[in-house]
């Protein structure tokens, strides 16, 4: 299922959506109730950043395993 289909955002979007909460926050004056929801959804945001970086993560270990086999060095 692509990122458009599953309605998840982008890495970068969603960086730049969380960078913009954090913001908000950072400036204060918003009620309690307004703040929990801010962070909330930050926390949501940073959920999402953290699924694309563990992808990342597994491609790179992926193609670096393939390098490994086609090379035969173990190291």
């Amino acid at each position: 299922m692509s990122e458009a289909a599953s309605g998840e955002l982008g890495y970068e979007q969603a960086r730049d959506r969380l960078v913009e909460v954090v913001r908000e926050l950072e400036a204060g004056g918003l009620s309690l109730e307004q703040s929990l929801a801010l962070w909330e959804k930050g926390e949501k945001l940073a959920k999402v950043c953290e699924r694309h970086l563990e992808g990342a993560r597994e491609r790179i270990e992926a193609a670096l395993a393939s390098v490994e086999d086609e090379t035969g060095d173990g190291q």
